[in-house]
């Protein structure tokens, strides 16, 4: 069992930044890859960015490539997400998820979801 809770959306103008968190709690955290989805109203949930169980490998979708990073420290049960040169097209709410089963892009692969934290980028 896996519990995460999501922390540091907020407002922020466009080009601005924000650091998500994710805390994590459960027994096979260090052993689990994470990614970040967002979904805004009436979109259909989309994948932003994953990350393996030792960190040393990422994938973003295109859209954020060059302005977010996705890292983790698993001694602190911590995943983050680095927002850089934000654009209100990334508005959305943030979930970060947990041990993915197949497709590490496919939400439905995902065994374990935090609550989500709202972004939202103004022009």
């Amino acid at each position: 069992q896996v519990q995460l809770v999501e922390s540091g959306g907020g407002l922020v103008q466009a080009g601005g930044s924000l650091r998500l968190s994710c805390a994590a709690s459960g027994r096979t955290f260090g052993s689990s890859a994470m990614g970040w989805f967002r979904q805004a109203p009436g979109k259909e949930r989309e994948f932003v960015a994953a990350v393996n169980w030792s960190g040393g490998n990422t994938y973003y979708v295109d859209s954020v490539k060059g302005r977010f990073t996705i890292s983790r420290d698993n001694a602190k049960n911590t995943v983050y997400l680095q927002m850089n040169s934000l654009k209100p097209e990334d508005t959305a709410v943030y979930y970060c998820a947990a041990d993915p089963r197949r497709d590490w892009r496919e939400a439905g692969s995902y065994n374990y979801w935090g609550q989500g934290t709202q972004v939202t980028v103004s022009s």
